[in-house]
């Protein structure tokens, strides 16, 4: 049986599918008087191994993913302010993979809200696989949103 819920984490990474689960999330969030950490996550990028042999990538492109990602967010977030009632909005933008970083932070969640399927994955697919891992392995419940 569940208790209160005071901590909803939903991650997002920009599909239609993760706006649903933040709008969700929200709205939950709201419900329960509970605070709403949104969460996107990065991975440094791969060096191309195209030619020119040799040639520098430009500059700042290490931190560019990362750039992104906290953009990112800060405009998903940025549509929740006009939203009521108010809710207490927090943001984590962590490198690594999506599903172990969420997995680690459901540890200190009542709830986990993701999209059911994210960017990445076939058409054909029901489930996408960061959902899945989040099925086996989250420490709280988790509710997918399409």
């Amino acid at each position: 049986m569940m208790t209160g819920i005071s901590l909803i984490i939903v991650g997002v990474d920009g599909s239609e599918s993760s706006h649903a689960a933040l709008l969700w999330a929200y709205d939950e969030a709201a419900h329960h008087s509970a605070s709403l950490n949104v969460v996107t996550t990065w991975s440094a990028p791969v060096l191309p191994m195209s030619p020119p042999y040799g040639s520098v990538p430009p500059e700042g492109y290490e931190s560019q993913p990362e750039r992104d990602a906290r953009a990112q967010l800060k405009e998903l977030t940025a549509e929740l302010v006009a939203r009521t009632p108010a809710v207490d909005v927090l943001t984590t933008v962590e490198k690594g993979n999506a599903a172990k970083v969420l997995i680690e932070l459901s540890e200190q969640a009542d709830l986990l809200v993701v999209g059911y399927r994210g960017r990445g994955g076939f058409a054909g697919m029901r489930l996408g696989s960061v959902s899945q891992h989040l099925v086996a392995h989250a420490a709280c419940p988790v509710v997918f949103v399409r």
